[in-house]
């Protein structure tokens, strides 16, 4: 298992050296953020991120992420072109020894929140989510650059995708991502990238746009697309965790061992009602999501990949990137660290 830790580059307000100082951290999950969604990510600027990575005394251990272009989900005549550029861009990263690619087929918005400082009585904040105030949301006067987002849309880009996906149900995204998987899987493989999808965050049809990969039935249907450990489950325990039905303990043996779980984002929410959660603190008490069980069950099927700290509360008058401050997410790789630790050695004494 190695720990990682989320850098968004040069322009993050958490520079590496600060990310050096939080114990058992060795990897750091970053991207460029200077390439047009659909172009090539050239060596060189690979080459730039990894060396400054590598001078901190880093490993950079998951590429998070390559956006999908849209027009590669709507299945539009250009995506032959765009997938070509996705694959060459597997194989820049592969060539210099990154071998995790996290990356998502949400339709027009990655994660969703509807609050993105739900203020707490103890002075913290973190993300929630409350599905009855999407109705509210005018695309009209709303910023378009939220934090979740990989395109920052102009309202006529975003005005366009809406309705070029009112045309797309669930099994039509579902062809488009098997048409996709199909091309660049097999680069992957020769590569030697495991692909890792992350969960459409929240797990269901937001704006009613198609969402896809949303419970264990989806994540059956992913892995027999091609049956490869190069197609691959970011399993996320907080986007999952939404999902009321979901059995995240038995998902997580289930596909972890059949080596489809590269990666992890490990995060706890706490339900208010259907559809409506916040981001708890990261320990089992304060949320919904039994972490105890995710890590001991992670030990126990012999997880070797790469796991780092997902959203984190703003805590100690911190500001920054909602959901990305440094303190609660280092908070949560001591959580993760004291669990691993002591369930480890109590199966060393069984």
């Amino acid at each position: 298992m190695e720990i990682a830790f989320r850098w968004y580059g040069d322009k993050d307000r958490i520079p590496l050296k600060y990310i050096r100082q939080i114990p058992k951290v060795t990897g750091i999950v970053s991207a460029l953020y200077d390439v047009a969604v659909g172009e090539i990510w050239p060596k060189d600027k690979i080459i730039n991120v990894k060396r400054k990575i590598e001078a901190e005394g880093f490993k950079f251990s998951v590429i998070e992420s390559i956006p999908v272009h849209e027009d590669i989900k709507l299945g539009n005549p250009n995506r032959d072109i765009l997938i070509d550029n996705y694959c060459q861009s597997i194989r820049n990263m592969g060539a210099l020894g990154i071998q995790i690619l996290c990356y998502n087929f949400m339709p027009v918005f990655d994660w969703v929140r509807t609050d993105l400082a739900k203020k707490y009585p103890n002075g913290s904040n973190s993300l929630s989510y409350d599905n009855s105030k999407l109705k509210e949301i005018d695309f009209k006067t709303i910023s378009l650059d939220l934090p979740g987002w990989a395109t920052n849309y102009t309202k006529e880009e975003l005005q366009y995708y809406l309705n070029a996906y009112s045309k797309v149900d669930n099994e039509i995204l579902w062809l488009n991502l098997e048409y996709f998987l199909r091309k660049v899987i097999p680069v992957a493989e020769e590569y030697g990238v495991k692909m890792a999808i992350h969960p459409d965050d929240p797990p269901w049809s937001i704006f009613g746009l198609p969402r896809i990969i949303t419970d264990e039935v989806a994540l059956d249907r992913l892995v027999r697309i091609i049956d490869s450990p190069s197609n691959g489950i970011t399993f996320c325990t907080g986007s999952f965790g939404a999902n009321l039905k979901m059995d995240l303990v038995k998902v997580i043996r289930k596909f972890g061992m059949l080596d489809r779980i590269p990666f992890i984002h490990f995060r706890n929410v706490k339900h208010i009602a259907e559809k409506q959660f916040y981001e708890s603190k990261h320990p089992t008490e304060f949320g919904d999501v039994n972490m105890y069980e995710v890590v001991k069950t992670l030990i126990d099927i012999g997880f070797d990949g790469v796991i780092r700290p997902d959203h984190g509360r703003m805590i100690w008058g911190e500001t920054g990137r909602p959901g990305y401050g440094l303190y609660d997410r280092a908070l949560g790789v001591m959580y993760l660290v004291g669990l691993w630790e002591g369930i480890s050695k109590t199966f060393q004494s069984n």
